[in-house]
């Protein structure tokens, strides 16, 4: 049985972002994405009546489905990844280090690269801005005390401040590290709970490493979660394998799955031509910047800026531009070289094309030297764009570039909640002739997506959404931004942090000492105990020493002849004291010396050699010591001390190399002054041009409607979508004769049960019921008819399969034979029941189509369902008597007819071939 239950984006929903499901099938509990929201949400800022700041309310909007992911991170067995972007990945680090998801997970390399510095730009992006918990704190302070934190606070905590979970980047690092990746069309069988299992990932487009899952368990079928797929090719990445195209092998594994899980976001838009939309997207930025004014093109830091990037590459080189293309990001750097060591996973026109260079003959010729001197000149010489320049934060940007001078700036977030891209627009949007290029749609609650409400609402009529591109829109106006920001602490303030601060080390400092000084009482009781001991072996020790030299041994414990009065006694109070005790154990002191230190109560226990009287007397031994060889097996003398020395010494040397090779803005980031948190309200006047160009590289309506029909599944699930575009794909569905009228829905938190619950047992064949059965071949497989008797046996946990035995039947009675012979007539036999049999398999037409072909008859199909076998096939008017018609009827049924003839026969029997015949015994 197979259960589904959408924690985020599910159908009919408002606001379908972020994506995050859990199905299980039989008792693995698989969750598919874990994406985040926008943890900076607000009202529109165009919409003045309405409440401008969502973290007022009472509850923020997300917190219901952080609620439901903490609540079952801890029972999944299974993580899915499809994407490396926000919306899929997002909350992976958070709930992989606070709420217990340590499940394996599996994705695509590119993804798990892609979907690291996604999240560590947004994680570095809100902590630059707003206060997320101690861990920034932690971050900013290594060197504090772990001892007295741990004290204060002895687990992590499950929710951020304002419920916001924002992992830190060491969490980030070492969630995504975990993740186990894999290649493309590569079946992972897994094992432990999820054993029987069989994962496989197929290209998805969109993004680089997208992924659509197929799930397969030998109970449920097979399972594909297809989300966000693009069936077009772009400049650097392939369209989707599910798009149906000529000679395509690979997407035959993925038609007809039992349950066929996908978005309906885009059912009910319908997209203009990527040419047109390229061409729109060009045109716009050669006018602006030829006028002397600046675009700003509001981007996500991993995925879908590498197409922007591309295009804008290839239009520069092209047009012979010297306009500067600004990234605005943290991780820009870091993403390119990520990408451009994963340059097998890109397709398109990347590899057939220079791009990122200047594409002439001096490149080529640069690259075949390289090719022949490091072989991976493509890697080492792609996408290195040449017109590119990298900016962590606006003023960075314009400390280079006057805001004056015309530029094209891509900006991260997308969102333009937070970050380097909403700094930026309330400074950019005040610039008449400047134009906000936007190229998603973004999600509820944001800055963007109120910038496109706004632009959609000005558009006349329906000149956009029929296939068309939009006309740009003048923003005039003035709209009010919460600006957040982190600023150092000055005057009052920064003396009330010192003194606070001071304090804490001045109490930190007594506790330290406190614990020294405990520790110094309990080390001076432990040394008191070991001296007193030690002393009387030391004494007696001595005295060994002066019996040697004067010649005199004392046996008694006496006082030896020669130099005995230069030496001190200890008193009877030090020798009473201690572990000694008083009476006959003074006694066993006097009697007692050895050749090792024994310490404490060890002097008290009984020798092994026995005697009459009790305790038998012991003797001095004289003292000796173990000489260690100090050279080694070749003989020569090993100088510990030399290697220790030099050792240290290169030590020294490497601290010194790696202080001096430290960039300045390491220093100046621990050298990082107390800051704060402010928030402040901005009034931005409007005056810039607004235009809208769908970049996203999603499936429209068109291609959806396409798509599922072709993959045909049995039962379908439709999530991450509105109501309008889950009802337009309902209607198309529901039209075509061939698809599912299973079709479900659900909503968020909804959990639907989809197929029968199915009890599995394990059971053991007998040697004799082994030998007795039928085998046929069918596939990959042996299957047979059994009748028996299930036998449970004391020594083993697992009933056996035995055959049925059959006794002898008792004699029928007198009247019974009288009654039998009666009834049967001369010459007939007795009826006797034929042996029931069963074909096991699926006739497909094609297949049988060319097993015809083999043994010489040809056969066409002429309709839905139909093929035509014989002399009729070849397209006469005229029709054979040996032709006939083969039909595969609804609910595996196949019809065969035609005359009796030797084709219908053969056709006959290939069609048994095709199917496995299991007779009982």
């Amino acid at each position: 049985m197979i259960t589904f239950t959408p924690l985020a984006g599910a159908a009919r929903s408002k606001s379908p972002s972020p994506l995050a499901y859990i199905l299980q099938v039989d008792d693995v509990r698989i969750l598919l994405d874990c994406g985040s929201p926008d943890w900076v949400q607000e009202a529109s800022p165009f919409l003045q009546d309405m409440q401008t700041d969502v973290e007022s309310t009472s509850t923020p909007p997300w917190q219901e489905y952080c609620e439901n992911v903490k609540k079952v991170a801890p029972a999944i067995d299974l993580v899915l990844l499809s994407h490396g972007d926000l919306a899929h990945c997002g909350l992976y680090p958070w709930a992989n280090a606070r709420w217990g998801l340590k499940a394996p997970a599996y994705t695509t390399l590119p993804v798990q690269a892609m979907g690291k510095i996604a999240v560590t730009e947004d994680v570095e992006g809100l902590r630059g801005e707003v206060d997320v918990g101690e861990e920034a704190e932690m971050e900013e302070n290594p060197g504090r005390n772990v001892d007295v934190d741990m004290e204060e606070q002895s687990e992590p905590p499950t929710m951020g401040p304002g419920g916001r979970c924002v992992a830190t980047l060491v969490e980030v690092q070492d969630a995504f590290d975990s993740i186990n990746t894999l290649r493309y069309s590569q079946p992972i069988h897994l094992q432990g709970k999820c054993q029987g299992l069989t994962i496989t990932a197929f290209n998805a487009g969109h993004t680089l490493g997208g992924t659509i899952w197929k799930i397969r368990s030998p109970s449920s079928g097979t399972i594909l979660y297809s989300v966000n797929v693009n069936h077009m090719k772009e400049r650097h990445l392939d369209g989707t394998v599910l798009m149906m195209r000529p000679g395509n092998t690979t997407f035959d594994s993925l038609v007809r799955p039992d349950l066929l899980i996908t978005d309906a976001e885009r059912a009910a838009v319908l997209t203009s031509r990527k040419k047109d939309r390229d061409a729109a997207l060009i045109d716009t930025i050669t006018a602006t910047l030829s006028s002397r004014s600046s675009l700003m093109l509001p981007c996500d830091s991993s995925t879908r800026i590498l197409e922007l990037l591309v295009l804008l590459d290839q239009h520069w080189s092209y047009s012979k531009l010297h306009f500067p293309i600004c990234l605005l990001s943290r991780t820009g750097r870091e993403m390119l070289t990520f990408v451009r060591s994963m340059m097998e996973w890109l397709g398109g026109t990347i590899s057939k094309e220079d791009v990122g260079d200047e594409g002439n003959r001096r490149h080529q010729h640069r690259r075949r030297r390289d090719e022949e001197d490091e072989g991976d000149a493509l890697g080492a010489l792609a996408l290195r764009f040449k017109y590119l320049e990298f900016f962590p934060t606006p003023q960075a940007l314009l400390q280079r570039h006057s805001s004056k001078d015309p530029k094209l700036i891509l900006a991260v977030p997308a969102s333009l909640s937070h970050g380097p891209s909403r700094h930026l627009f309330a400074d950019f949007a005040a610039v008449p002739d400047n134009v906000v290029l936007l190229t998603q749609r973004g999600a509820e609650g944001t800055l963007s997506r109120s910038l496109f409400d706004y632009w959609n609402e000005a558009q006349r009529g329906d000149t956009w959404d029929k296939g068309k591109i939009g006309r740009n829109v003048m923003m005039d106006g003035s709209i009010k931004l919460r600006m957040c920001n982190k600023v150092p602490l000055q005057g009052v303030e920064l003396d009330e942090y010192l003194q606070k601060e001071r304090a804490a080390k001045e109490k930190e400092a007594a506790q330290q000492a406190s614990m020294a000084r405990n520790q110094r009482i309990l080390e001076a009781d432990e040394g008191d105990s070991e001296s007193e001991s030690d002393s009387d072996s030391d004494e007696d020790e001595d005295e060994v020493n002066q019996a040697l030299v004067g010649g005199d041994m004392s046996v008694d414990g006496e006082e030896p002849k020669r130099g005995g009065g230069k030496r001190k006694r200890k008193s009877e109070d030090d020798m009473d004291g201690g572990d000694w005790g008083d009476g006959d154990e003074g006694l066993t002191k006097q009697l007692l010396s050895y050749d090792i230190y024994l310490k404490g109560k060890v002097s008290k226990s009984t020798s092994f050699f026995k005697s009459m009287g009790g305790q038998a007397q012991r003797f001095r031994m004289f003292p000796h010591i173990d000489k260690r060889r100090r050279v080694d097996e070749y003989g020569e003398t090993i100088d510990v001390g030399m290697w220790l020395r030099k050792g240290k010494a290169l030590e020294e040397e490497a601290e010194k190399e790696e202080k001096e090779e430290k960039p300045a803005e390491e220093d100046e980031k621990l050298a990082e002054p107390p800051s704060k948190y402010i928030e402040t309200e901005v009034e931005v006047q409007l005056a810039c041009r607004l235009l809208f160009i769908d970049m996203e590289g999603l499936n429209d309506g068109r291609a959806v409607k396409t798509i599922v029909p072709q993959v045909n599944p049995r039962k379908m699930v439709i999530v991450h979508a509105s109501e309008p575009s889950t009802q337009a794909l309902i209607e198309s569905s529901a039209s075509i004769k061939t698809m599912t009228k299973e079709i479900f829905a659900p909503t968020d938190g909804e959990t639907i049960q989809i197929g029968q619950q199915v009890n599995s047992f394990s059971i053991s064949i007998s040697d004799e019921m082994l030998k007795s059965l039928r085998m046929s071949r069918f596939e990959d497989n042996e299957v047979a008819y059994v009748r028996g008797r299930v036998v449970a046996h004391s020594n083993s946990t697992i009933p056996v399969l035995e055959p049925t035995k059959i006794g002898p039947s008792p004699e029928p009675s007198l009247p019974a034979r009288q009654a039998s012979l009666q009834q049967r007539k001369l010459g007939s036999r007795p009826q006797v029941a034929l042996p029931h049999s069963t074909m096991i398999g699926e006739l497909k037409l094609t297949a049988l189509k060319m097993r015809l072909a083999t043994v010489g008859i040809q056969a066409e199909l002429i309709g839905e369902g139909v093929l035509v076998c014989g002399p009729g096939a070849k397209g006469s008017d005229e029709i054979s008597e040996e032709t006939v018609a083969v039909r595969k009827l609804a609910r595996g049924s196949v019809e065969l007819e035609g005359n009796v003839s030797d084709v219908y026969y053969t056709v006959r029997r290939e069609i048994y071939n095709l199917h496995a015949l299991v007779a009982a015994i």
